[in-house]
């Protein structure tokens, strides 16, 4: 019997120092994924920083030159061509208000957290409020969700409409946006469509925005889909696998 109770202890002794040794462990690992999450934050938050100060290089410093250029030739033909400086420094006013919309638009993109106090859907619709601002233009959208996202997914899929209707703003001169957020065979499906001028996806991928996209939903281990010609609008289609929900 006492080598029984002896062995009892040891046990009990070995039980405890196991689940001490355990809750340790599930400490430091906890600790560890959270300075992971921190330093994978970090890292985004500097990729967007470096995307918008590309994205400004590129849409500013162009309609800064282009307005430059106009500029000097309004001088040059003042003297003797009053009308037609007249139409130089009419572009160039152009010029200066596209640049100020660049402007908004990139501190608007930067903000920290674009969800903040906000749901998904409740962001989307802002997007679409701010797209209709600016282009006169109310797309239709659908969010339709039964299940809670994480903040990752969540950001990653706003970041990717956001950039989405802005790229339509800039270069389709559509008439007509939709947008769908749902649901489909186990995945998270987020398309958005405009009837615009289109262009040929194999001679237009360099772009710094649809290079976001494509990272964003690479990050996520989805699929980013896009299909478009010539005279014949856009879709981007991105599918996110069903492990990423929020449980």
């Amino acid at each position: 019997m006492f080598a029984l109770a002896i062995a009892f202890v040891l046990l009990l002794i070995n039980a405890l120092l196991s689940e001490r040794q355990n809750r340790e462990q599930l400490t430091t690992a906890h600790e560890q994924l959270r300075q992971y999450a921190l330093r994978i934050e970090d890292q985004s938050a500097l990729q967007e920083r470096n995307r918008i100060a590309r994205e400004i290089h590129d849409s500013l410093g162009h309609a800064l030159t282009a307005q430059s250029i106009q500029l000097e030739n309004a001088l040059l033909f003042l003297p003797s061509d009053p009308e037609k400086t007249r139409g130089f420094i009419t572009a160039a006013r152009q010029l200066g208000t596209q640049a100020l919309r660049e402007v908004r638009q990139s501190v608007r993109t930067l903000r920290a957290d674009p969800l903040l106090g906000k749901s998904l859907e409740g962001a989307i619709a802002t997007l679409v409020n701010d797209f209709q601002t600016m282009t006169g233009i109310t797309p239709s959208y659908t969010v339709s969700l039964s299940y809670p996202l994480t903040s990752e997914v969540s950001t990653a899929l706003y970041r990717i409409t956001q950039e989405a209707l802005t790229n339509i703003y800039k270069h389709s001169e559509a008439t007509n946006v939709k947008i769908y957020l749902q649901e489909q065979d186990e995945m998270l499906c987020l398309k958005v469509k405009d009837n615009g001028i289109g262009f040929n996806p194999e001679q237009n991928t360099t772009g710094f925005g649809l290079q976001g996209m494509q990272e964003r939903t690479a990050a996520l281990g989805g699929q980013f889909n896009l299909v478009s010609q010539s005279g014949a609008g856009c879709t981007i289609t991105v599918r996110i696998p069903h492990v990423r929900f929020a449980t």
